[in-house]
């Protein structure tokens, strides 16, 4: 694996979640006797933590699919980048590049294709544009969340995609 990442919701969502969760728990549990005072509280403090890793599934990935492929060369043959459960040989890739917090708005608003591919997390302020080079394929590009774009750039340009 030459990068990864989860792209884990912030910690002030999981002291919220529990407060939340304690809140209504609390409301339940005032004047109940016996099992309504416990019950709400181990139910609703999984549940939010359930939601909130539910939330964080997201990975972005660099891999490769092919064990005899040479990952420290500049070939992209054989190596995938995977977002969540979505594939994409490098090979396709033509350009990448940072789109930053504050072009955000415009990338997922007035200037995006119909047709790209988009894995969007609202927590995460920057994010990766590969635009691919596949004629079998009408997605023009993938607009990805990501933590640390410039890592991932360094590893798909080291693999033979132009980064800009």
């Amino acid at each position: 694996m030459l990068y990864a990442e989860r792209l884990w919701v912030p910690l002030w969502w999981w002291v919220a979640g529990a407060a939340l969760a304690v809140l209504l728990a609390a409301e339940v549990h005032m004047g109940a006797p016996g099992v309504r005072a416990w019950l709400p509280y181990v139910l609703l403090l999984p549940l939010v933590a359930w939601a909130l890793v539910a939330f964080s599934r997201l990975r972005v990935q660099v891999v490769a699919t092919d064990p005899s492929s040479d990952s420290t060369g500049s070939s992209s043959a054989g190596l995938e980048l995977r977002v969540g459960k979505a594939h994409l040989p490098l090979d396709v890739a033509s350009k990448a590049a940072v789109v930053p917090a504050t072009a955000k708005s415009a990338a997922l608003g007035r200037q995006l294709d119909p047709l790209a591919f988009v894995q969007h997390r609202t927590w995460v302020k920057q994010m990766v544009i590969v635009v691919l080079d596949d004629p079998d394929d009408p997605t023009p590009y993938w607009l990805i969340s990501t933590k640390r774009p410039e890592n991932l750039l360094a590893v798909l340009s080291a693999h033979g995609v132009e980064a800009r």
